[in-house]
């Protein structure tokens, strides 16, 4: 694969994190506009030039950067519009809400000894007190000549920890219409609670939501596993994939009558991974309850799973650790044997990967895979047809300050593993740190925009720019 080389527009500054990139028409207009969602609960859209303030729901989201020196995975983490929201006026949000602030799940850090399984083998308990925040899923509606205002909550969900809560988290299916909702694995590091891989559980999936049955239920219960939701909520939801780590969305690609699916899953230590797949058998969430129940096992046969916490990406999860004799060496101790062997048939294999430490003159270590989009226009002719993907911040130690990376790789019709390459970009930060913390698309797929920070605290306001991507020529 070629590097190809882009321009980055700027289209607006001064943005706080911007967690959303997506565009839609408002009812009554006839421009496609660009609608920016801000993790601290902003939502503005470009028109006629100028940024408007679509919804703010600050006093909504939890307070932010108390802890862990201004960094922050909560926040306003979804918006997604209706198919219809031209003609009904829907979107949806998903946040962690205000007020909800618990002491986390465990008291201090957590690491897998393989040697103790003690540390293997732990469950989440007390889990009405032992918690981090509650994240909301809600309907909104924008009526004609109004303000946007609340309909419904669609669910609650108890999280354990601060971390992995998903991002660009809602998307709507073309395939099925459903509203899909991905959740990460809760938190901490290495999946403590192995909730992942637990099928009752909610956290480290991808959920599609029917947002047009039972649509009188307003007040869900806070809840963290699928069997303590009413069974009038439980017939509304299908579950098409479990191990997940934490993920930035998913995405659809038209392929001639039907449609590739693209998810990365973030890595621990090792490797990013973006995965693709075409068919899958979504499992409903009254079946897994039902199974649980009668202890068995529910028909897994189509079923997506993406391997963690057994396996990160295409390798065993693994604990690294120095080597103090040479500290050109480090040493990766297989964190989950057993899970990793239980896990290894079932999982798929990711369409491609990229490592935190690549020596290849024409690769990169990365950070924190942030978006993953494919790209349909005909503007970038280099691209066309292909699935571009951000990071955070490359970790070459010449790239201080901290700048994100652009790459993009290709489906292959074999099936087979893919290489990726660099996209190259004509912008100059100077000596300011960039970093590339979501990547977002219009309606038909032919734009891609990019939305880049100055830090990584959510305490540092006003430090965003939105670019769009465009082919170095124009």
């Amino acid at each position: 694969m070629r590097k190809v080389k882009v321009r980055l527009r700027p289209i607006v500054n001064r943005i706080n994190l911007p967690t959303v990139l997506k565009t839609a028409i408002l009812p009554g207009d006839s421009m496609e506009r660009l609608f920016i969602a801000t993790q601290v609960g902003e939502i503005f859209y470009i028109g006629n030039g100028e940024i408007r303030t679509f919804l703010d729901i600050r006093p909504r989201i939890i307070k932010l950067g108390v802890s862990g020196g201004g960094y922050d995975e909560r926040g306003l983490l979804g918006l997604a519009f209706h198919p219809e929201f031209y003609n009904n006026g829907l979107f949806y949000l998903h946040y962690s809400a205000a007020g909800t602030q618990g002491p986390g799940a465990l008291s201090e850090s957590f690491n897998p000894d393989p040697c103790d399984p003690k540390t293997l083998n732990l469950r989440w308990t007390n889990r009405d007190t032992q918690y981090d925040h509650m994240d909301t899923v809600e309907e909104w509606i924008l009526p004609s000549n109004g303000q946007p205002q609340i309909r419904r909550t669609l669910l609650n969900l108890r999280r354990p920890f601060f971390n992995h809560n998903g991002f660009n988290s809602l998307n709507f299916s073309p395939e099925t219409g459903k509203l899909v909702l991905s959740t990460g694995d809760g938190g901490s590091g290495y999946d403590p609670f192995n909730l992942s891989q637990d099928e009752m559980e909610i956290a480290g999936k991808i959920i599609e939501i029917d947002v047009v049955k039972h649509t009188s239920i307003y007040h869900p219960p806070v809840v963290t596993r699928f069997n303590e939701l009413p069974v009038p909520i439980q017939e509304t939801l299908t579950v098409i994939a479990k191990g997940v780590r934490n993920i930035p969305g998913i995405s659809f690609q038209r392929y001639y009558n039907q449609y590739i699916k693209y998810a990365g899953n973030v890595g621990q230590h090792l490797v990013e991974s973006i995965f693709s797949f075409v068919h899958y058998k979504p499992i409903p969430v009254t079946q897994l309850v039902q199974a649980s129940l009668t202890e068995s096992e529910p028909d897994q046969e189509g079923f997506i799973n993406f391997g963690w916490r057994g396996w990160e990406g295409p390798f065993p999860s693994s604990i690294i650790r120095d080597c103090p004799a040479n500290p050109n060496l480090d040493e990766k101790t297989m964190a989950y044997y057993n899970e990793a062997i239980e896990t290894s048939v079932r999982r798929i294999q990711p369409l491609t990967s990229y490592f935190h430490k690549d020596p290849r003159p024409d690769k990169f270590g990365g950070t924190a895979l942030t978006g993953v989009q494919p790209y349909m226009g005909k503007g970038i002719p280099a691209l066309t047809g292909s699935v571009v993907f951000t990071d955070l911040a490359r970790k070459e130690e010449s790239e201080t300050p901290a700048k994100g990376v652009l790459a993009y790789t290709r489906v292959r019709l074999d099936g087979k593993l893919n290489d990726f390459s660099i996209i190259e970009t004509d912008y100059n930060f100077g000596s300011q740190s960039a970093y590339y913390v979501n990547l977002g698309t219009n309606l038909d797929q032919t734009r891609l925009y990019l939305g880049v920070y100055g830090s990584m605290k959510v305490t540092d306001f006003n430090q965003g720019t939105i670019f769009e991507i465009e082919s170095s020529y124009v």
